[in-house]
């Protein structure tokens, strides 16, 4: 089969295509004729060698993608050969062919294009899990996602305001601040021009907000602390302006806060299960009635694999980044 792979450590340039043999579904797993796979930040992270795919995992990047299961594992129950559907996957998703969990697949929603459906559930499953289960997220309360904009921005803005929280977001232009606006929020916040925690405390009246979804780290983590309100929780998920800062714990001490996180990949197959379970009773209808739909930035064809990951390193995408395989 034609896949991408990393050669080494690197930038974009370093991702080749190649041939692999054509992977064989295990236990439990279903082999997926790929239409089209997900472009996402831990996929750069991997490239540039900062995250190690799990033990067993393929060692070819792609972490989501959508198309026709074309053979099935022992003790498949779930699927049948001919289904369409999406999926989260191990890794693999930069190839014509990849396997998964039967238990990690969703039917594509109706209406949706297979570009669209592979945008889904790396973003999801990930907003799913840290905003709803991690986080708490309940409706009436007020929340603030940072880099509104993203994959995974613009999939949480959708869903917290679809279960009825107030939403607020943050992002690096005045055209990707409309289009957050556009999708639900309450207000969105240049953080190029405009000191975001000084305009939450303004936007709730002093009170702050009870739940950020933080993917920036370093210095936004104490200004994250001030911001929240009392009881408040701060749930990260990637650390791309750093892994470090200095905070002081008496302001999460007197507020009663919860600071927490999580990463996707390494979880069990069991957690995962879960999570999709979750996305099939709460989620999919949304999607099916077109209550919530992934934001699209651009499509490339497998080959181009290096200019999807400078495009999702760059300042200008908006949405998802898919890679299309005929």
């Amino acid at each position: 089969m034609r896949a991408v792979e990393i050669s080494r450590p690197g930038g974009p340039e370093v991702l080749l295509p190649c041939e692999r043999p054509i992977p064989r579904p295990g236990h439990e797993e279903v082999l997926i004729k790929i239409e089209a796979a997900g472009v996402n930040r831990p996929d750069a992270l991997q490239r540039a060698g900062a995250y190690d795919p799990p033990k067993g995992a393929s060692d070819l990047p792609g972490l989501e993608a959508a198309g026709e299961v074309v053979e099935i594992g022992t003790g498949v129950t779930r699927w049948q050969v001919g289904d369409k559907l999406c999926a989260l996957l191990p890794g693999g998703g930069y190839a014509e062919f990849a396997t998964t969990h039967q238990d990690h697949a969703l039917r594509v929603p109706d209406g949706l294009s297979m570009q669209e459906a592979a945008a889904l559930c790396e973003t999801y499953f990930t907003v799913w899990s840290t905003v709803f289960m991690r986080g708490q997220l309940q409706a009436g309360e007020r929340f603030l996602v940072h880099g509104g904009s993203s994959g995974i921005g613009t999939t949480a803005i959708q869903l917290a305001r679809a279960f009825g929280a107030r939403v607020f977001t943050t992002a690096g232009s005045d055209e990707k601040c409309a289009l957050c606006e556009k999708l639900g929020t309450e207000a969105a916040i240049n953080y190029k021009t405009q000191d975001y925690e000084a305009e939450i405390k303004r936007l709730t009246s002093g009170k702050g907000v009870d739940l950020i979804l933080d993917m920036v780290g370093g210095p936004y983590i104490p200004r994250n602390i001030r911001a929240l309100a009392p009881e408040g929780r701060l749930v990260m998920i990637a650390f791309l302006g750093g892994a470090k800062a200095e905070l002081n714990f008496a302001q999460i001490m007197m507020k009663r806060l919860t600071v927490t996180g999580a990463t996707l990949r390494p979880q069990s197959d069991q957690a995962k299960a879960e999570i999709a379970e979750a996305l099939r009773e709460h989620v999919w209808p949304l999607l099916d009635a077109g209550r919530i739909a992934p934001v699209m930035d651009k499509a490339y064809p497998l080959e181009d694999a290096a200019k999807a990951h400078a495009r999702i390193e760059s300042a200008y995408h908006i949405g998802k980044i898919v890679l299309t395989i005929s």
